[in-house]
């Protein structure tokens, strides 16, 4: 089968959770080894405290003990230390990486924004959820940023074209899909209404090729070694 051609070249390798089969997820160690080993990106998940700080957890609650609390309730200094800020991260790890936040928390998009814009990287920042009429929403308040309709192939009712067509008319920017979602004919549909196409869950280096193949512009992998490779067109 002929590869398809990608928006970016090369697209953009998102080390998910930080480099989580490498290190403790969504850690700023994790993150910080994902750029040591040739991430072009990262990925985590985004939630705001009950003082209006926005964090970095898969979950969004903690644990005390038998206890189990959403970070919603929680204030910034009572979590748990491995658990980073958004700010941290900036810090840790520059702002000049692609940065791609699951918006688990709508309440979570404002502080996000805000932590962007002090650390001037919201030209960087691709905001992700699965209600993509509520991602439009987020086009004013959210210009600088990237938008991302995260779904899966199943869940588009309408079909894909009347899907890319009603993401372009809303401003988004980018569609992402499971990595069994995408075939190189489905990239071509969406790159012709100018969007761009992630796949996740990419973790075998021939999954990693057939997606890259596929045209997509971006991956997210646990595996950032086997990811900078495939990106690399090594074998």
């Amino acid at each position: 089968m002929a590869r398809v051609a990608s928006l970016r070249q090369p697209p953009i390798g998102f080390a998910h959770r930080g480099a989580r089969a490498h290190a403790p997820e969504n850690t700023l160690d994790a993150f910080a080894l994902a750029v040591k080993l040739g991430a072009t990106g990262l990925e985590s998940d985004v939630w705001v405290t009950a003082d209006g700080v926005a964090v970095l957890d898969h979950d969004g609650v903690v644990r005390k003990g038998v206890r189990r609390r959403p970070i919603a309730e929680v204030r910034r200094d009572d979590l748990p230390e491995h658990i980073p800020s958004l700010a941290e991260l900036y810090e840790r790890c520059g702002t000049e990486l692609p940065l791609s936040l699951d918006v688990k928390d709508p309440a979570a998009l404002e502080p996000t924004l805000a932590a962007a814009r002090d650390a001037g990287a919201e030209e960087h920042l691709w905001l992700c959820h699965p209600d993509w009429e509520l991602v439009a929403t987020w086009r004013r308040r959210a210009e600088g940023a990237k938008l991302v309709d995260s779904t899966r192939m199943a869940k588009i009712k309408e079909g894909p074209e009347r899907r890319a067509m009603s993401l372009r008319d809303a401003g988004i920017d980018c569609i992402n899909m499971h990595e069994t979602d995408w075939t190189g004919g489905l990239t071509t549909l969406f790159h012709r209404f100018g969007l761009e196409c992630f796949g996740w869950d990419a973790q075998l280096p021939r999954t990693l090729r057939q997606l890259i193949d596929r045209g997509v512009d971006g991956v997210y992998s646990d595996h950032v070694d086997r990811m900078v490779d495939a990106l690399a067109g090594r074998r």
